[in-house]
């Protein structure tokens, strides 16, 4: 092993071995950076030739994210469980269920950039990321060359470009980032010696336990898929680096970090998990274009309405097959070569990482996505391709990096042109257009305008029907009979409402409330020439508190298209619709401020230890 390590060192692919020469690799600390950057900027320009964006599957949701929680933070309220624009201005909960950090980061860029370049500046800036996450964990064991050269191979890997150009899963492009910080922080513990004396305390909580808390929390407050793919990947990591070291550290450390970091991030687990009971959540999962069987490597079915699914499954099973060959061969060659990237407890726990996720592409993996909690809510087995990407780039990194100079070059011009190809391929093969009405100027226009967007299914009330939805719905209808279709009834067309069709008997507007946001608290004055219901452009969920004349009103009839239908009398009422704080939201805050506590005041606790230990 030693005969390797130095043998990498000569090949750059260790640490600068000579204190001499550390003043002339100053010089060029920026140059790995900057690269970084234009290699970022590369795979983003395609986005310019197309109006800065691509309408992949995922973009319409994300942009109508940015858009109101850039409406709600105007309202004064920072983190809205409540979105109001969709279902046509009856609002869903999309934001208790959808992670915060990619729809916050959206929305502060859209406070600085156009709407229409906010795309672009994002995929710019998660690119990026991922570049530099992955250069800092090939920094464990290359020097800065071939630890730069990793970071653009995992930025132009297919999978990355696949989630840009074809997806426009933003979220999931964050996840990067955090994987590759992850992998960091456990394989750098696995580099130090342990030491038998070191309290089981001191194994749970020091070293990465803390920094794996912050990135646990990060990647399940980026994108759920994410945070399940980083919590087993821990898990799994861990255990190898256990088995190598034969040390309880590296799990003990893992745990630690895990559980404190599902704590910070409880605020948004906690109600996430116990409200999905409220709303529609298994049409995340159920779909037949969502289920794991049905996404295994090139598989064909003979449903028709899997066609485009089979089409977007061929496209990422070339992508998978090429990704994890790649790797193969880089690994290979670096075993041939006998420059292998580090130490066995830094290669071999990557090694293994392609390997487990192809074992996850066929179907003999069924009864583990059945077994492990959680792991078919990731709904594509090729998703595991985003942990790919980091060992991947590393692989190929250390086998073509070279100690000649002019080798190096021909590596890096070589390298140059397999990455503008790659941008070139990706923004050909894989870019989305879009309808006229869902550009990005046209959406903007239409949530400016309060015509509001469609709904997503898996946050409809349970039972509830978004297509029934009617646009144009008043503020509040009242009708003789609760269940009343409100809209057009063709088939083929989005339901409308108008006055025409006279299935409201009246129409009222909502009131204002003087110092409420009007977005969590409605109010609706009312004379009815004799009693019946009132049906709210307002979608039904617990956490509304309704109040006619004062009195609560609990038990409200059931519409299919989910709308609120409150009881009222003849004559005078008063309806109040106020957001709530939820028992559950309660208690995730504060499990998460425990764990706040945790964090900040266990660095104080190890120094007071230090200080005591010298004393």
């Amino acid at each position: 092993m030693n005969e390797q390590g130095t043998e990498s060192r000569e090949q750059g692919t260790g640490p600068t071995p000579h204190r001499a020469e550390f003043s002339r690799a100053r010089k060029y600390n920026f140059a790995g950076p900057l690269l970084l950057l234009l290699a970022a900027a590369v795979a983003t320009v395609p986005l310019r030739l197309y109006n800065n964006f691509s309408c992949g599957h995922d973009f319409d949701f994300h942009l109508l994210s940015w858009l109101d929680a850039l409406r709600s933070w105007r309202q004064g309220l920072f983190y809205p469980h409540w979105t109001a624009s969709a279902n046509y201005g009856a609002g869903e909960p999309r934001f208790l269920f959808y992670p915060p950090l990619t729809w916050m980061l959206g929305a502060l860029l859209g406070t600085v950039f156009s709407w229409d370049h906010v795309p672009f500046v994002l995929t710019f800036l998660l690119l990026a990321a991922t570049g530099f996450s992955t250069r800092a964990l090939a920094r464990l064991v290359m020097t800065d060359g071939p630890a730069t050269l990793a970071g653009c191979f995992a930025l132009f890997s297919g999978y990355a470009l696949f989630t840009v150009y074809e997806r426009s899963a933003y979220a999931e492009l964050a996840g990067g980032f955090w994987i590759p910080i992850l992998l960091l922080l456990i394989l750098k513990e696995g580099q130090r010696p342990d030491s038998e004396s070191i309290s089981i305390l001191r194994r749970f909580t020091g070293g990465s336990a803390l920094p794996i808390a912050l990135v646990v929390a990060g990647a399940w407050l980026s994108n759920a898929p994410v945070g399940v793919m980083a919590s087993y990947l821990l898990a799994g990591i861990a255990l190898v680096l256990a088995l190598l070291t034969r040390s309880w550290t590296p799990l003990l450390r893992s745990a630690a970090g895990a559980l404190l970091g599902l704590g910070l991030a409880a605020f948004y687990l906690v109600p996430a998990a116990w409200e999905q009971r409220w709303v529609a959540i298994r049409q995340a999962t159920d779909d037949p274009g969502l289920l794991i069987e049905n996404s295994f490597l090139f598989g064909r079915h003979h449903d028709p309405a899997l066609e485009l699914h089979d089409i977007e499954l061929w496209k990422v099973s070339g992508i998978s097959v090429a990704m994890i060959a790649v790797a193969a061969i880089a690994l290979l060659i670096c075993w041939r070569r006998r420059r292998l990237p580090g130490a066995r407890t830094f290669w071999i726990p990557l090694a293994l990482i392609p390997l487990a996720v192809l074992l996850l592409q066929f179907p003999l993996s069924l009864p583990v996505w059945n077994l492990l909690p959680k792991l078919r809510f990731l709904q594509f087995p090729w998703r595991w391709l985003l942990v790919v990407e980091a060992p991947m780039a590393i692989f190929v990194a250390s086998a073509l990096w070279a100690a000649r100079r002019w080798v190096r070059t021909i590596v890096v011009a070589a390298s140059s042109l397999v990455f503008l190809a790659s941008a070139a391929f990706a923004a050909i093969a894989f870019h989305q257009s879009c309808a006229p009405e869902d550009s990005v100027l046209a959406v903007v226009g239409a949530v400016r305008a309060g015509r509001g967007y469609e709904g997503t299914d898996e946050y409809a009330p349970r039972g509830a029907d978004n297509s029934l939805v009617a646009m144009d719905v008043p503020a509040a209808c009242l009708v003789a009979n609760p269940a009343i279709p409100l809209g057009s009834r063709d088939p083929d067309l989005t339901p409308q409402w108008t006055p025409e069709q006279g299935s409201c008997l009246a129409t009222y507007l909502f009131s204002a409330i003087p110092g409420a946001d009007p977005l969590l608290h409605k109010r609706v004055v009312a004379t009815t020439p004799q009693p019946g219901f009132l049906v709210l452009r307002l979608r039904e969920y617990p956490a509304w508190r309704v109040q006619v004349n004062g009195d609560l009103v609990l038990n409200r009839p059931v519409r299919d298209d989910g709308l609120m239908a409150i009881p009222v009398p003849s004559g005078s009422s008063t309806v109040t619709v106020d957001w709530t704080t939820t028992p559950d939201v309660l208690f995730g805050r504060w499990i998460s401020a425990s764990a706040l506590l945790l964090v900040t005041g266990l660095p104080f606790g190890a120094r007071f230890r230090r200080q005591t230990t010298l004393k």
